[in-house]
């Protein structure tokens, strides 16, 4: 956030749409963690399964500790699911292991978003973390108020990678549920349960990128009035 002055009010629909985000997800997890999947396969199951019928057999799946801590690892090919979706059976279990895999998916087709965003991780990581020091060495040094034009900037960096993530997660999703469907993972009365759980999931990326977005045009609005003084 930086500091507090009039443009914070861009960034109310973000902090707004990011409590209800985490609300949606917390409370759809949890509400079909309490759903038993008719097929009875567990996440990891479901991962496995979906690698198999595509060829993917040397991409590993492993549990990781932390809740929804699951991801895909493309520098090592793995797989990894929180142990709640390791070894649950819930609908909840089967759509994240089956988000994941879509990943997996992504990065064997060469799914272009996905290697954008990957060639982007460098950059982005630099710029997200120089830029709040370039930025405060610009706003309150005057004498190197090109600093903050120079955070700005690398701020942007950070800014894109939210917002190219965005196709990657939801072409993840919609690969899941095709492939949860096709697999007969799940059945029909199933879907709309697996579908609440990777909406509520994707609109934490919706608002982790508007926040992005609207930081940057504070900045950009901090950073013009500070040239007109």
């Amino acid at each position: 956030m930086f500091f507090w002055d009039y443009t914070m009010i861009l960034l109310i629909p973000a902090i707004l749409l990011s409590l209800y985000a985490q609300f949606k997800i917390s409370s759809s997890f949890k509400r079909y963690s309490k759903i038993r999947a008719q097929s009875g396969i567990t996440g990891a199951e479901a991962a496995r399964g979906i690698l198999n019928s595509n060829g993917l057999y040397d991409v590993r799946v492993e549990p990781v500790r932390g809740k929804l801590s699951d991801h895909y690892d493309p520098r090592t090919r793995i797989i990894r699911l929180s142990e709640d979706v390791y070894q649950g059976s819930s609908l909840s279990a089967i759509a994240v292991a089956a988000h994941e895999t879509g990943h997996a998916l992504q990065h064997a087709s060469g799914y272009f978003p996905m290697q954008l965003r990957s060639s982007f991780v460098p950059v982005a990581n630099i710029g997200s973390g120089a830029a709040p020091f370039l930025i405060i060495a610009g706003l309150f040094v005057p004498t190197y108020g090109w600093l903050l034009e120079l955070g700005i900037f690398a701020f942007a960096f950070a800014v894109l990678f939210q917002v190219i993530t965005l196709p990657v997660e939801y072409n993840a999703s919609s690969r899941a549920m095709s492939l949860l469907q096709e697999g007969r993972m799940i059945v029909s009365d199933e879907v709309r349960g697996a579908r609440s759980v990777l909406n509520a999931a994707a609109l934490t990326y919706v608002a982790a990128a508007l926040a992005a977005v609207l930081q940057l045009v504070r900045l950009m609005l901090i950073a013009r009035g500070r040239s007109n003084d």
